[in-house]
């Protein structure tokens, strides 16, 4: 059985030490060690959400902590195990590339979509190391398409101020939808907005749900067709499945 793709924890630090040092910056342990903090000074320096997300440099360091915790690994696992390759894949809200990279060199066609930002530089420069050729949106410059196999966001919408309108573009882009849905916890990053989970279960269970899991305690994942479901049955079916995981 072909391994799920995922990344490789060692491969994510010697790639971003290696672009920090390559652009003149140099590696920081530092900021590794204490990226939340430091991502929260960056935020009250720029005084803007949308202001962060366009020049962020600590999350370069954010970012790459996350992939080496592979927490996102049952995301990639279910993806694998549901879409074969070589699919048509948008990653949305791609930040450095971590998932898309792993699903690229498993095969899939992948195209990554976020504002222009350090991150997406860093991604370019890791397509480049890697030998890789994919297409990057800006998502500001409003040129991305839509005909996917699968459309997926991992720990993203938390972030966006209306997940309704963020699961609507996805909807809109691809056959299929997988998005995970995080329950608020105490002292969370001001950066993750509080989600009516609730409320986006339901929706993605009125449309064709396919799969269902409750994974690290409060990430709701969810793939689904957004296609309505098929009558009262259909959507009873949906229902059930959310029902017997969670």
């Amino acid at each position: 059985m072909r391994p799920a793709p995922a990344s490789d924890p060692a491969r994510e630090l010697e790639e971003l030490r290696g672009y920090l040092h390559e652009v003149g910056e140099g590696f920081d342990v530092a900021l590794l060690r204490g990226h939340e903090r430091a991502l929260e000074r960056e935020l009250e320096r720029a005084g803007d959400e949308g202001l962060l997300y366009r020049t962020s440099r600590m999350y370069l360091y954010d970012l790459t902590v996350f992939a080496m915790s592979q927490s996102k690994a049952p995301y990639l696992a279910l993806l694998a195990r549901r879409i074969r390759p070589p699919a048509r894949v948008l990653d949305l809200g791609c930040g450095i590339g971590s998932d898309g990279l792993a699903l690229a060199e498993a095969g899939y066609d992948v195209t990554f979509a976020d504002f222009a930002n350090p991150s997406t530089d860093y991604l370019r420069w890791r397509l480049a190391h890697r030998g890789l050729a994919a297409p990057l949106h800006d998502l500001d410059a409003g040129t991305l398409g839509g005909g996917f196999d699968v459309a997926y966001a991992f720990d993203v919408i938390e972030h966006v101020p209306d997940p309704h309108a963020f699961l609507d573009d996805l909807e809109a882009r691809a056959r299929r939808v997988l998005v995970n849905f995080l329950e608020p916890v105490p002292g969370e990053t001001a950066l993750h907005h509080p989600l009516p989970v609730g409320d986006l279960l339901h929706r993605a269970a009125s449309r064709r749900l396919r799969a269902y899991r409750c994974l690290h305690g409060r990430s709701h994942l969810v793939l689904y067709d957004p296609r309505p479901a098929a009558g009262p049955v259909g959507r009873a079916h949906s229902r059930a499945r959310l029902l017997t995981r969670r």
